[in-house]
């Protein structure tokens, strides 16, 4: 218990002394909300074989297959909410320590604890919605779901007849340039990078702790187990997320 006093005031002082911090999510922070890290040993992309974007454009059983395990994912986290971690994130955004949330994740949380979207930074989109992939039009899953359900057939675009996807980064498909521009403009920007909850294995977005160490911010490692960027953190904790985080923030 010393320790992790020692943990929470360490980290508490470091966020009191920033004058811009920027905090960068991973899964590790979702779950705590029942949210599964896909990328763990039991996780989803363990069990499965993933489904690259062109796959999808160009095959209608894999756009099949892909609702379908978009619905099955979906019941297992239909009911989550924002643990204590997104809650503390939420109120530096709100108190302006935190100047933006870079978010590895799609399950929308750090929006529904609080934070402005125009504050969350989702360098791989968002799984709340639906987009068409070549015109943009947005789609609600509600109704997708629904005729999905009745009669398997995959949604497209209403406009334009293209099809549609959950508005998620997939596999193969190239990264958002001016998400991936905001968060290396306010990485440059910040002089206190708070890496919570991501292993720092999935690249260009891994690379943004090392950019903000190279340009003098200090940099803070809050995980449950260890990364690959351990050795030039200035603090590396790695306990819970909800209660180190929410204890530095002061956040029940």
């Amino acid at each position: 218990m010393e320790d992790a006093r020692a943990d929470f005031e360490r980290l508490a002082g470091m966020i009191a002394d920033a004058r811009r911090a920027v905090v960068f999510t991973g899964a590790g922070i979702s779950t705590e909300s029942g949210i599964p890290d896909f990328r763990s040993p039991t996780g989803i992309w363990s069990q499965t074989t993933p489904i690259y974007y062109q796959e999808f454009l160009a095959s209608e059983d894999a756009r099949v297959e892909a609702w379908r395990r978009k619905l099955l994912v979906d019941r297992d986290i239909v009911d989550a909410t924002p643990n204590r971690g997104h809650r503390a994130v939420a109120k530096l955004v709100r108190l302006g320590k935190v100047s933006s949330v870079i978010t590895q994740n799609i399950d929308n949380l750090h929006q529904d604890s609080g934070i402005p979207k125009e504050k969350v930074i989702e360098l791989h989109g968002n799984g709340s919605y639906a987009k068409c992939v070549a015109c943009g039009t947005r789609y609600e899953l509600a109704p997708i779901k629904e005729a999905f359900e009745r009669d398997s057939v995959p949604p497209t675009c209403t406009l334009c007849g293209a099809p549609v996807k959950t508005a998620t980064i997939s596999f193969g498909q190239a990264m958002p340039e001016e998400e991936m521009n905001r968060a290396k403009h306010e990485t440059l920007a910040c002089d206190l990078f708070l890496a919570i909850g991501s292993s720092l294995v999935v690249y260009p977005a891994a690379g943004l702790p090392m950019l903000a160490k190279e340009s003098g911010s200090t940099l803070v490692i809050l995980n449950r187990e260890p990364t690959d960027l351990d050795g030039i953190a200035d603090l590396v904790i790695n306990r819970e997320i909800g209660p180190t985080l929410g204890g530095a923030a002061n956040v029940n």
